[in-house]
């Protein structure tokens, strides 16, 4: 057997020994009273604006696509989400400080402003979470307004 052919079994059976391997799942079925869209009374239309581009990484709740059960994918999408949530997380926001609050709603309108958020790669294959510039304007006009209105 030649060693090509040697490395490609060995990696084949990598692949599939890994694909046994347990991973965390972010998701829960309850909507804290700390959500932001409950704080907040958040209307329906700046919801859907955050909920796809926003909620998957940084709320205690991610809507998974069919590739994730794939390792090492999964890895990656977990860790991904954890370091989303340590940033920011949407389903905790009303336990933090209005200080850490308004913060955070400043940070939220630069990143969208900047195009840092939601993140190219995740766009690019979630298509239905691209912010138009139409959709920016809105939800940074009314973030910007809750940001001001915190005392």
């Amino acid at each position: 057997m030649s060693i090509f052919k040697k490395v490609f079994l060995f990696l084949l059976i990598a692949f599939v020994g890994i694909q046994f391997m347990p991973t965390t799942r972010n998701q829960s079925n309850e909507v804290l009273e700390s959500d932001f869209t409950k704080t907040f009374n958040t209307p329906n239309n700046i919801q859907q604006l955050i909920g796809k581009p926003c909620y998957d990484c940084h709320s205690n709740n991610t809507k998974y696509p069919w590739y994730h059960k794939i390792q090492p994918v999964s890895w990656l999408l977990e860790n991904h989400i954890k370091e989303g949530k340590k940033e920011l997380n949407f389903s905790e926001f009303g336990t933090y400080s209005k200080r850490k609050q308004k913060s955070k709603l400043k940070s939220i309108i630069s990143q969208i402003e900047e195009n840092k958020m939601p993140l190219s790669t995740y766009t690019l294959i979630h298509k239905d979470a691209k912010l138009s510039e139409s959709d920016k304007e809105l939800l940074t006009k009314w973030l910007t307004q809750l940001r001001d209105s915190l005392q």
